[in-house]
């Protein structure tokens, strides 16, 4: 019987069995794929995050406008008798190791005031998942210079000594602080590069000049600020900040020297969205600061520059 033959030479018997052979192969691997899959699926880290230290949910406009976020938190006196370097304080920290490790931030009064000054940034930034350790100084009349310095005291205390520190990242870190003490942040910037934020608030320093920071910094100036003025404080420290750093200036609208000792909503939304996205390096929260914030009854002027880098 006479056998015919597709083009090329191959019988129809010989065609498909080599069909059915791919069909078996090609299940083959199909299974072994899918079988893969369902391991990784399975096996806690094995799909790690993108991104390891983000904390919390996604964030929305509503929920960085929160007076709390979504970490219960709680909080722990400090005695300036049981620390150097600085005035003790209280350390504000979720509830809840869940997540993993937090980044922290150390905050600074203004002069003649203690840490009942900023104390409502406390449990607002730790809502959002921080440790945050707002402090006491060593007197209330200490210069900026002495300021940066017990920020950088209050850290190290944070991180190596406190009963809170093995609940801390200790290589995201950062700094804020209001008048003199956001003078002090600044200079705690300038001393330490490894920080990975600073928040000076309507802040007072005799320099101007802050081209050797490292650290992104959001600074945040008020419109009336008489004690302060922004023409010679908050602008100048803006402008002299390195180009190519990650950097913001926030003016507030309708605002004075004190706005930042009062639970401010305008303040913690884009505290808040700093920190995360440079502590946390969490680009969620980069929504809120890129495009540039525009004009508004709270915000006399933004200025920065986007996208910020990764």
């Amino acid at each position: 019987m006479q056998q015919h033959l597709h083009p090329g030479g191959t019988s129809p018997h010989r065609h498909r069995r080599s069909l059915t052979l791919s069909r078996t192969v090609t299940s083959m691997y199909v299974g072994v794929f899918a079988g893969a899959a369902l391991v990784a699926a399975t096996i806690p880290g094995a799909q790690a995050a993108e991104n390891p230290y983000e904390r919390g949910p996604a964030p929305t406009q509503s929920s960085i406008e929160a007076n709390r976020g979504s970490f219960a938190t709680t909080q722990t006196s400090v005695s300036r008798l049981s620390v150097s370097g600085f005035g003790g304080g209280t350390i504000y920290y979720p509830t809840s190791t869940a997540e993993g490790t937090f980044g922290a931030v150390a905050i600074s009064p203004g002069f003649t005031a203690t840490q009942s000054s900023i104390a409502w940034l406390g449990p607002r930034l730790a809502s959002q998942g921080f440790v945050v350790f707002t402090i006491d100084t060593n007197t209330t009349a200490d210069q900026p210079a002495s300021r940066g310095r017990q920020l950088l005291a209050a850290l190290d205390y944070l991180t190596q000594q406190s009963t809170v520190r093995g609940r801390i990242d200790t290589s995201r870190l950062g700094v804020m602080g209001h008048s003199m003490g956001g003078g002090g942040t600044l200079e705690a910037a300038k001393s330490r590069t490894s920080l990975k934020a600073a928040i000076p608030l309507t802040g007072w320093n005799t320099d101007k000049t802050w081209t050797e920071l490292r650290t992104p910094t959001l600074v945040v100036g008020a419109d009336g600020d008489t004690i302060a003025p922004v023409a010679t404080h908050s602008e100048p420290f803006y402008g002299s900040l390195p180009g190519s750093l990650d950097k913001a200036y926030l003016e507030l609208r309708g605002a004075t020297h004190f706005t930042p000792n009062t639970s401010n909503t305008t303040i913690a939304k884009y505290s808040i969205s700093w920190l995360k996205r440079f502590i946390d390096d969490d680009t969620r929260y980069e929504q809120f600061l890129c495009p540039l914030p525009q004009p508004s009854l709270a915000i006399a002027e933004y200025r920065g520059n986007c996208p910020h880098t990764s």
